[in-house]
């Protein structure tokens, strides 16, 4: 799983983190349910907030449409409710992360980067990117969306990055399209025609935001490497790279507060509190007044640390990510830099990478956060880490 939006149980309203969970678990078995057991590893953080914003457009309350599902490692083997594979908003987001993950993989054989960059040991992963873009293809068009704004991405990105001059703006513009896109087709989707320029502002923000905290979070290990970084490559500073990302919330906020929406607590949760989170996640709070030392550096930004090497090989690999999934991510390989962190930064049922969860939102503590006292599961209003 990957993305920026990972809403933590300790800092969210029981409710958030429960509907939350519901489309999370129910994009990964639609991906099962209609393209393969394979195709759940695609499952996106950020996809799913394309189900998010479709449910919230159509009136359908949370938790009226929703299946049972049966136990699963990554929920402590306990069964839960879930947005239905038929949902239509569940299928584009199912459509968009295939479409994202069969990117990422050619991309990755493209720079000839781990597995994917092996020539023999690449292929079957390169195989399953193919047979996951045809199949991002179909399912699109079953529900009216052109994948080929997905898809074109990485050919796009990859002129951008071979051209001379160019901003960070302009490298961050084929993701903004492709963001635009999903997000204003859940307005097609929920027949809300209304919200789709406001829908396409939100995306093409969310967009940016994304493709600049990946570029800051990489930094270090692009320059190791002597990889391509947009921040390297456009001589942008940390700071600055920040300050883009500041604006960037600023916009996504007037975007979502813009839209109709029958239900808004998830969508602002998620696209104006989670993305305030990803934000300090990735370059740390910013200095208190009174501290004289200002804040201690994120680890991407910091001195690497010494790390296991030695390349581990195929079956090793993935013996060793069929174990970390089984175990919930309690087990880490020796190359792995979560290897001696605690089990709570370990486990993916409990783990929390909040830069600090104390008193984040005490929503549910009766002192009237929402003027007249907070009624989690029934539209809490608390703006949690916004």
């Amino acid at each position: 799983m990957f993305g920026i939006l990972r809403p933590c149980a300790r800092h969210s309203c029981p409710s958030v983190h429960e509907a939350w969970r519901a489309h999370l678990c129910g994009l990964c078995l639609t991906l099962r349910d209609r393209h393969g057991q394979l195709a759940r590893t695609a499952t996106n953080y950020d996809g799913l907030v394309l189900s998010v914003l479709t449910e919230a457009q159509t009136g359908v309350r949370p938790g009226a449409s929703r299946r049972t599902a049966g136990p699963c490692a990554l929920r402590g083997f306990r069964p839960a409710e879930v947005v239905p594979s038929a949902d239509r908003g569940a299928r584009l987001a199912a459509v968009v992360s295939l479409a994202l993950a069969a990117e990422k993989i050619r991309d990755h054989a493209a720079d000839g980067d781990g597995i994917a960059g092996r020539r023999v040991r690449g292929a079957p992963l390169r195989a399953a990117a193919a047979s996951w873009t045809s199949a991002a293809r179909r399912g699109g068009e079953a529900i009216g969306f052109d994948t080929a704004v997905l898809t074109e991405v990485a050919g796009r990105q990859a002129l951008l990055e071979a051209s001379a001059g160019c901003t960070l703006l302009g490298l961050t513009e084929p993701t903004e399209t492709a963001a635009a896109a999903a997000f204003a087709h859940t307005a097609v989707l929920a027949g809300r025609p209304g919200n789709a320029e406001s829908l396409r502002e939100a995306g093409r923000l969310f967009g940016r935001l994304a493709h600049v905290l990946d570029a800051v979070e990489d930094l270090a290990e692009d320059r190791a490497r002597g990889a391509f970084n947009p921040l390297d490559a456009t001589g942008t500073s940390p700071d600055e790279a920040r300050r883009v990302c500041e604006e960037a919330l600023h916009g996504l906020r007037l975007a979502v507060a813009d839209l109709d929406l029958e239900e808004r607590h998830l969508v602002e949760a998620l696209l104006c509190g989670e993305t305030r989170r990803a934000v300090t996640r990735t370059f740390g709070a910013p200095p208190p007044a009174t501290r004289p030392h200002g804040p201690a550096r994120p680890h991407h930004l910091a001195a690497p640390a010494a790390r296991h090497t030695e390349s581990p090989g195929i079956t090793c690999t993935a013996v060793a990510g069929v174990t970390t999934f089984v175990t919930c991510g309690l087990y880490r390989p020796p190359w792995s830099p979560y290897r001696q962190a605690p089990w709570t930064d370990r486990c993916f049922c409990d783990g929390c990478d909040c830069p600090d969860c104390s008193g984040c939102c005490d929503c549910c503590s009766g002192d009237g956060c929402c003027g007249d006292g907070c009624s989690c599961g029934d539209g809490c209003c608390c703006d949690c880490g916004a």
